[in-house]
């Protein structure tokens, strides 16, 4: 699971989507995702100083794209080769002023253990996970965050099952904001957002409203 899309959802289990499928699924569609950066990244970002940023599970590259023309040196990590391929091409078409802050790696992210303390910003949108995995992720993505940085989270809110929205039936997989402060370290973090955030989304022709799990974090200054 990378993004949020305008249409049907495919949410990653980790045993059954891997890179041979993530593959597929972009090579089969000259676009899977709507092009744009995920709302609450821009709601949440727009305003922080430009340092060094971690997409995780990138996609097509909108947000690192987003980033990216606003400053930020990006590092974007995702499974798919191929949809790696296609966002640095995206990024390509807005000049290489936007290209050359963006690195592109691929890594499974339920085994890779990004470097410690190095981002200013880690941003995982729409990451969905088998609970222990997501576990180990968010504990993941913690440490990534430089002291004085931010850690941003946003997911489909469990409510989303419980209000007839079309999401597959995995329940354990969504998450709430305090789900995910409960996988943080203890200590040295402060709670700068933690909300479900209401917007309407279109899947499958028909408006829902639905809610977003949002969580922002910053980690104390060393």
């Amino acid at each position: 699971m990378h993004h949020e899309n305008t249409g049907s959802h495919a949410h990653s289990l980790p045993e059954e989507m891997g890179a041979d499928f993530w593959d597929e699924r972009y090579r089969t569609k000259d676009r899977v995702w709507s092009g744009r950066p995920n709302r609450q990244l821009v709601a949440e970002a727009a305003d922080l100083a430009p340092g060094r940023a971690l997409d995780v599970g990138s996609g097509e590259g909108a947000d690192s794209v987003w980033l990216a023309e606003r400053g930020w040196r990006v590092t974007a990590v995702d499974i798919s080769t191929v949809a790696l391929d296609r966002a640095a091409a995206h990024a390509r078409e807005r000049g290489d002023a936007v290209a050359d802050r963006i690195t592109w790696r691929q890594a499974d992210l339920t085994v890779w253990t990004p470097p410690e303390a190095a981002f200013d910003l880690v941003s995982a949108q729409f990451m969905h996970l088998r609970p222990e995995p997501m576990a180990r992720l968010v504990g993941a993505l913690a440490t990534a965050v430089a002291p004085g940085g931010h850690l941003l989270i946003v997911g489909h809110h469990p409510a989303d099952v419980a209000n007839h929205v079309p999401r597959p039936p995995y329940p354990e997989m969504f998450y709430t904001a305090e789900d995910l402060v409960a996988l943080l370290p203890d200590t040295g973090w402060s709670v700068v957002v933690g909300e479900a955030r209401p917007n309407s989304q279109t899947l499958d022709g028909r408006v829902y409203e639905v809610h977003d799990a949002v969580l922002r974090v910053r980690r104390d200054p060393a």
